[in-house]
Parts: structure tokens; C-alpha cells; sequence
């Protein structure tokens, strides 16, 4: 294909994937009020068990509808997931080889659940958070803006989805022979202080056990994945020298590593042969130059 066919291809495919998302759209703005009820249970459980109301509050005029179409959106995009994921797939495919697409499918029916288990995750922490997060009614009276608390769920949820495929991302990386096992293993500091870090700042609560738990959870993925990248790297040999399987008193062999002969220069083998260097004419001899009065006439 050409370059315009390859966009012309990008186009349709993007198109039928708006397509889509459309129509899960439509879907996901239906069920967004049930989705919005679903989200609140964890605010509602803490107000039940204080024997308190669970009030929420909209500030704005239009900030439920807008609430309604962003929530709309994301089921949508959930609901419609399959379908512009093929389309993606269908046009990076062809230009795969066969084993990359058996792992392009491997990663992709693993990082599937890994983003699940990091949503639901979330909204574990989150939930328990709010016992911490929400001050007691003796104190002052909680009544919560619905669009905030919605974001604040709904970013958890997906801050926590994105970092448990950091792991993932590893394990890739020494699929593809950038990484190895060894290496990954010996980076474990660092990378338990960097998660630790990115769990401090990602997580929307100020609480340490949100953060805890999100860092402890990527970690333990990470050495899951530094002991798969382990036994892929034995698998494939590449933690073993070249020499692995010579003997200490074995004399390296050198049959292989023969010179090639080198031919005469004659015309038999594709060689030309030299020709004889020719003779260099000899110099002619230099006039002796002549006197001023002869080299002019009368005239000069």
C-alpha cells in the first residue's frame, strides 16, 4: 500500500470506530444515573454507619447533565471497548510479524485484567479511605459536591488502572530482548522508591493507605514480572556465556576460522593479471638560452 492508501485505510477505521463509540455513548448516557448511584455507595456506607444522611450537592446549573455526559462518555468507551480496539488492531496487524502478533496477544489479554484489578483496587482503598477522609458530624457537616466526588473516584480508579501495567510494561521490554531479567532484578531499589514516589503523588487521597496499597500492589507485580522475565531469559539461553559449554581443558577449535587462500594474480578465478610497467620517455634536453641581442629584432 501507499502512503495515501495507509491514511485512506487510518481514516476509515477511525471513522468506524467514532461510529461506535457513538452508538456506546447513546448507551452509556442511559445508564450513567445508575452508574452515578453505583459510584456514591462508598460515601453512603460511612454516612450509614454514623447514622448521618448521605447529602450531595450540585453547585452549578448544568454541572449534573455535564456530569451525566462525562459519565456517559466513559461507559461508552468501556461498553465499546472490543470494537475500536479491533479497529485499532486491524490496522497495526498487517504489519506484524507472526510471533509479534501471538505476544501482541498476550499482552493484551493480560493487560486487560491487570487494569480491571487496578480499578477495583481503587475502589477498595477509596472506599475504606473515606473513613479517614470524612470529618465526624460533630465537627462539621459533610455535604459533598457530586461532580468532584465523581472525578475523585473515577481518577483513582483510573491512576490505579494505568500503574498496574507499568509491570507489564517491563515484562515486554525483556520479551523484546531490551531488558533482561538480571538487570531488572538488580533495579528492584530504585524501582520500589520510584513506585512508592508515584503512589504519593498520583493518588487523589492525602491518606497514607491509598498510597501504601497502590505502591505495595505495583511492586509485587513488578517481581512477578522480573521472575517471568527470569525464566524467559533461561528459556532463551541469554543468561549463559558463549564458552557455557566448553570444557576448562578443552582447546578452542579453529577449523572454522581457517584463512582462505590467497589466488596468483592471473587470469584464472576472476583475476586479472598486472600488466609490466611501461618505460618513461627520456627528457629532452634543454636549450641553452641565447644572447639578449640575438632574442630581439630591430624593431623591439
Amino acid at each position: 500500500m501507499t502512503l495515501m492508501e495507509h491514511l485512506r485505510e487510518l481514516r476509515n477505521r477511525l471513522f468506524k470506530a467514532c461510529l461506535g463509540l457513538v452508538f456506546g455513548f447513546a448507551i452509556g448516557f442511559w445508564l450513567s444515573d445508575r452508574a452515578i448511584v453505583l459510584v456514591k455507595q462508598p460515601v453512603c456506607d460511612v454516612m450509614k454507619s454514623r447514622d448521618r444522611p448521605c447529602d450531595f450537592v450540585q453547585l452549578g446549573v448544568a454541572d449534573f447533565f455535564l456530569l451525566e455526559l462525562k459519565v456517559g462518555l466513559w461507559l461508552g468507551l468501556l461498553i465499546t471497548a472490543p470494537w475500536w480496539m479491533y479497529q485499532l488492531w486491524a490496522f497495526i496487524a498487517p504489519g506484524l510479524h507472526r510471533h509479534e502478533r501471538k505476544y501482541a496477544y498476550i499482552f493484551i489479554s493480560i493487560a486487560t485484567p491487570l487494569f480491571a484489578l487496578g480499578a477495583f483496587l481503587a475502589w477498595f482503598a477509596l472506599g475504606h479511605g473515606l473513613q479517614y477522609l470524612l470529618p465526624d458530624e460533630d465537627v462539621v457537616h459533610t455535604s459533598l459536591d457530586i461532580t468532584r466526588y465523581v472525578n475523585f473516584i473515577t481518577t483513582g480508579m483510573v491512576v490505579f488502572g494505568v500503574a498496574f501495567e507499568f509491570p507489564l510494561i517491563a515484562m515486554m521490554l525483556n520479551f523484546a530482548g531490551v531488558l533482561s531479567g538480571r538487570k531488572l532484578l538488580g533495579w528492584w531499589r530504585t524501582v520500589v522508591f520510584v513506585f512508592f514516589a508515584f503512589a504519593a503523588v498520583a493518588t487523589p487521597t492525602p491518606d497514607p493507605f491509598t498510597m501504601s496499597g497502590l505502591a505495595l500492589a505495583m511492586s509485587l507485580l513488578y517481581f512477578a514480572a522480573v521472575g517471568v522475565a527470569l525464566i524467559n531469559d533461561r528459556r532463551k539461553g541469554r543468561d549463559r556465556p558463549a564458552y557455557a559449554d566448553i570444557g576448562d581443558d578443552e582447546i578452542s577449535s579453529i577449523d572454522d576460522y581457517a584463512p582462505e587462500p590467497v589466488a596468483a594474480a592471473t587470469s584464472v578465478g576472476g583475476y586479472d593479471p598486472i600488466d609490466a610497467p611501461t618505460p618513461v620517455d627520456a627528457p629532452t634536453p634543454v636549450e641553452r638560452p641565447r644572447s639578449l641581442d640575438s632574442r630581439y629584432d630591430d624593431i623591439t
